[in-house]
């Protein structure tokens, strides 16, 4: 089962995307968007995957409810999380550093948080979407733009999606052979 929740549509394609290389693999899967459906029991899957966009520093906030309704399901099983966020997006430039404590506080602290032992962590870049940013983030929105429009390809107007597919992909196939290990 992979379980997120998205305000832009990454975490969403990433879900399906990541969806369609484990049943490559010969896993049979469920894709559920936490803000459409609610789910009322896990006892049938050996393997969860939870995702989630990241803004102003946090997780959306239905798979977090998610996270915290199963929490006690989640720490017997295999459990995978992942983030679709700039900063796994950022240019070299960025200090290792910078990106390090972002995967640490998106997904090593969220792990902690809810006492998971997760068998992988995706750490996604994200999409910008300037067509769709909410007025109390349109002026930062704006002032990073022009580093936006100078280092990723407009993938529709207004839109830059920063995504690593072949990242994404690999990250699915390894997380199969480990499942079926």
């Amino acid at each position: 089962m992979i379980v997120y929740g998205t305000r832009y549509g990454a975490a969403a394609s990433t879900s399906e995307e990541i969806a369609n290389v484990l049943r490559q693999e010969g896993l049979e899967v469920r894709v559920v968007n936490a803000k459409e459906e609610k789910v009322r029991d896990i006892a049938e899957y050996d393997l969860v995957v939870v995702g989630s966009g990241i803004q102003i520093h946090r997780w959306t906030g239905e798979p977090e409810d998610f996270l915290k309704k199963f929490q006690k399901e989640l720490a017997s099983k295999k459990v995978a999380l992942f983030v679709c966020c700039g900063s796994a997006s950022q240019p070299t430039t960025t200090p290792p550093e910078v990106v390090k404590k972002a995967k640490t506080k998106y997904l090593d602290e969220k792990a902690a948080q809810y006492h998971l032992q997760p068998v992988a962590l995706g750490f996604f870049g994200g999409v910008y979407n300037y067509n769709k940013v909410p007025w109390w983030g349109k002026k930062g929105m704006e002032m990073d733009r022009p580093r936006v429009e100078a280092t990723y390809t407009q993938t529709e107007p207004g839109i830059y999606d920063t995504r690593d597919w072949n990242a994404i992909r690999s990250w699915a196939k390894e997380l199969a052979q480990h499942f079926t290990s």
